[in-house]
């Protein structure tokens, strides 16, 4: 994925790590689009795994808010209990 001048404004220098959350719905979207590239088509995942994930490519300490946003915003999907994560888009 091309980073974008828009996703630029919300990573490091070195593009690696989501440093701050856009306040704007439009530019979240840009953001959960990059971490979800982050996951494997096909692949399940435990909720440990997609924390793990997360936490390698974000450092403003909102775990449970990419987590949950990624689900909302149907990048991921998960089991009803949690117990297993899979990416949609």
């Amino acid at each position: 994925m091309e980073i974008s001048n828009d996703l630029k404004k919300y990573l490091d220098k070195a593009e690696t790590l989501v440093i701050k959350w856009p306040a704007k719905s439009s530019k979240q979207i840009i953001v959960l689009e990059w971490l979800s590239t982050k996951f494997d088509s096909g692949k399940f995942y435990t909720e440990n795994e997609v924390n793990k994930i997360l936490n390698n490519h974000h450092d403003f300490e909102d775990l449970a808010l990419l987590r949950r946003e990624l689900y909302m915003k149907n990048f991921l999907d998960r089991e009803p209990d949690g117990s297993k994560y899979w990416k949609l888009k």
